[in-house]
C-alpha cells in the first residue's frame, strides 16, 4: 500500500478489521509507531508491555496547513499504517512540530542551523504542538489529540548557545534542545498542562487514551 493512498484514505476501514468484541481486552498489544528514542523511554513510564513498530509514512505537511491539522494528521497517518499489519493491537502515533512566530521550524540537522535556531528563539517563546492517536486495529476506532506546550527562553548569549550545543549536540531535535537534559538550562519558563508533550509523548492525555481503550495503566 502507497504512502500516497494512506493520506487520501485516513477515514476508511482497515482490511483485517474484526468486531470489537472478536479480540479479548487482555489479548491485545500495545504497539508504539515510532522508533524515537524519546517516546519509547517516556511510554514504559506508564509499565505497560509493548512493541515498537517503524511507520513509514509522508510527513510532508500539505498547502496551507496549519501546525496542530498537521501534527494530528500525521499522528493518525503513523497509527493507521502500523495498525493495518497489526490485526489485534493498540497503535500508538505521534508526531510534533515547533511553532516561532507563526513558522514550523524543525530539526537542525547540524550545529550552525541548530545555533541560527537558538539566536533565534532567545528571550522568545516557542510553541509546541504534539499530536497523539490511539488506533484500535480490531475495531477501527481511535482517539486523537493535539497537546500544546509553551517555551520561553532565556535571553541567550553566542557563547552560552555555543556551549550547549557543544555539549548536547542536539542536532536531531525540533528547537535545538533536549528538555530532558541540559536544555532545561535554556529557559525562562515552561508554559502548559504536560511536560512530557514537550519530549514527543503527551503522557497525561495518552493515559485517558488508554483508559477509555479498555487498557488502564493503574
Amino acid at each position: 500500500m502507497s504512502k500516497y493512498r494512506l493520506i487520501l484514505n485516513l477515514s476508511r476501514p482497515i482490511s483485517h478489521r474484526a468486531s470489537a468484541m472478536s479480540t479479548p481486552f487482555d489479548q491485545r498489544r500495545l504497539i508504539l509507531a515510532s522508533t524515537s528514542p524519546f517516546r519509547r523511554e517516556l511510554l514504559a513510564r506508564l509499565g505497560l508491555p509493548f512493541a515498537v513498530r517503524a511507520p513509514e509514512v509522508d510527513e510532508s505537511p500539505l498547502t496551507g496547513e496549519a501546525a496542530p491539522a498537521l501534527v494530528a494528521r500525521l499522528a493518525e497517518l503513523k497509527a493507521r499504517f502500523v495498525a493495518e499489519r497489526e490485526p489485534a493491537a493498540l497503535v500508538i502515533g505521534s508526531d510534533q512540530v515547533a511553532v516561532l512566530d507563526g513558522e514550523i521550524i524543525g530539526k537542525p540537522g547540524d550545529h550552525q542551523r541548530a545555533a541560527a535556531q537558538l539566536r533565534r528563539a532567545s528571550g522568545r517563546a516557542v510553541v509546541f504542538q504534539t499530536g497523539v492517536c490511539l488506533f484500535d486495529s480490531a475495531s477501527g476506532e481511535r482517539q486523537v489529540a493535539v497537546e500544546r506546550f509553551g517555551v520561553v527562553f532565556r535571553a541567550l548569549t553566542p557563547a552560552m548557545i555555543e556551549r550547549y550545543l557543544r555539549r548536547e549536540q542536539p542536532y536531531h531535535c525540533a528547537g535545538s534542545f533536549k528538555s530532558e537534559g541540559l536544555g532545561i538550562a535554556l529557559f525562562e519558563r515552561l508554559e502548559g498542562d504536560d511536560p512530557t508533550g514537550l519530549i514527543g509523548l503527551p503522557l497525561i492525555r495518552l493515559t485517558r487514551m488508554l483508559e477509555a481503550a479498555g487498557m488502564p495503566v493503574l
